[in-house]
């Protein structure tokens, strides 16, 4: 223990003696270390404490060896640091120089230009001048074009009312006219097809009674065969003298309320168009008038409409994406179940056609069959009324007639 002791005290000796160095110290404190050694293994005893002290004196010489090429590398360290540390302190010095001439420069142009700063500064200060005086001038112009733009768009939303309201009242016009027209028209139209009608129903009555007459002529006592001829005179008189009349005097009505009507729509007519033709000019004006505004706001409106839909678009995507496996993964789950709910209530909704399909024939059938009959029985009254006008022959036609049977009474057959 005391020998090992003694080696480490001579490594530390060693180490100190290599950190303080240099070539020659290190060479002495080299000796002295390996006198201080040879006297410690010449003091001992054991040739087994002599072979260890040597291995180890071997270890600590490598140990110095190490420590020497280190102090070696550090020592060229430390003169590469003061050779930059040196050429460092040069470029500080041309740098403080250089300085000193850009302080002694500057110096003597703020002397030199202080006049000249000045001269610049109040021009400046008029060209500040001239620009606010400008700046005021064109805000002015901007609040004129602005109050402008506004009474413009004032101007054009009246003339749009305007317009809008005499297009109404044309279009309303316009409809009342064809709407007279319309049932002018489909009062002629009704007026002529009653009169032939009426005419094709008297030349019918007319040949059955002279047919009735030729046949019955011979069994007939000539003074049922005189009041007969006396009654067919006594109807044709009437029908000359009020039916005929009663439906030329309806037909002369009929057209002087188309004339009438007419008259009433051909000066509001031409008011319209008075009225429409400037509204039309003032609107041109005032289109190409607003027309840049326009341009400037479509463009505005544009830029901002780009810039948001710029800016949304990735967060839309972004939402699509986080949104699309769980939809996605939805459709899967609920797929199943959806498929199994049809499987189950197919048979069921099978079952329903089936058992609803006779019933809906039937009631097809019922519906046709009733159209049938109200249109027959529309006929039918219509021939009634006709014939009612005409009084011939009539118990003979509700006698076939199935339908007209409940609508005779005593009175008709009276007459």
């Amino acid at each position: 223990m005391g020998i090992s002791r003694r080696l480490l005290l001579v490594a530390a000796l060693l180490v100190i003696a290599g950190v303080a160095g240099a070539a020659a110290q290190e060479e002495a404190a080299a000796e002295a270390a390996a006198a201080a050694v040879e006297e410690i293994v010449v003091g001992t005893k054991a040739a087994a404490e002599a072979a260890d002290l040597r291995a180890e004196l071997k270890e600590l010489r490598d140990k110095i060896s190490g420590l020497e090429s280190g102090i070696a590398e550090r020592s060229q360290e430390l003169k590469v640091k003061d050779d930059s540390i040196a050429k460092l302190e040069k470029l500080v010095d041309g740098k403080s120089q250089k300085v000193a001439s850009l302080k002694r420069e500057i110096a003597s142009l703020q002397e030199k230009g202080s006049v000249a700063a000045e001269e610049q500064v109040g021009k400046a200060n008029a060209r500040a001048v001239e620009l606010e005086k400008q700046i005021g001038k064109l805000e002015k112009d901007i609040e004129a074009q602005s109050g402008k733009k506004v009474t413009l768009e004032n101007r054009a939303n009246d003339a749009e009312k305007k317009v809008q309201e005499l297009t109404a009242k044309i279009d309303a016009l316009q409809k009342a006219n064809d709407e007279q027209k319309r049932k002018l028209q489909n009062t002629e139209r009704a007026l002529k097809v009653a009169e032939e009608e009426l005419m094709r129903v008297h030349l019918e009555a007319t040949t059955k009674s002279k047919q009735l007459t030729e046949v019955h002529g011979a069994w007939l006592p000539p003074w049922l065969a005189a009041h007969s001829a006396r009654y067919m005179e006594v109807l044709s008189g009437h029908w000359n003298e009020h039916g005929k009349p009663a439906i030329n005097t309806v037909l002369q009505k009929a057209s002087e309320k188309s004339a009438e009507a007419k008259k009433w729509v051909e000066p509001h007519m031409e008011t319209a168009k008075m009225k429409w033709v400037p509204v039309k000019e003032k609107l041109i004006i005032l289109k190409k008038n607003t027309e840049p505004y326009m341009q400037k706001i479509s463009s505005k409106s544009v830029e901002v409409y780009e810039a948001s839909r710029n800016s949304v678009t990735p967060h839309v995507a972004k939402v699509k994406e986080f949104a699309d496996p769980y939809f996605q993964e939805a459709k899967k789950l609920s797929k199943p179940y959806i498929d199994q709910v049809a499987e189950v209530t197919k048979p069921h909704v099978e079952k329903v056609r089936t058992t609803i399909k006779p019933y809906t024939k039937r009631a097809v059938h019922v519906y046709g069959t009733f159209l049938e009959s109200a249109t027959t029985y529309h006929r039918q009254v219509c021939i009634y009324f006709l014939l009612s006008l005409t009084c011939v022959n009539i118990p003979a036609f509700i006698d076939t007639n199935i339908y007209l049977c409940p609508m005779t009474t005593r009175d008709l057959y009276v007459s």
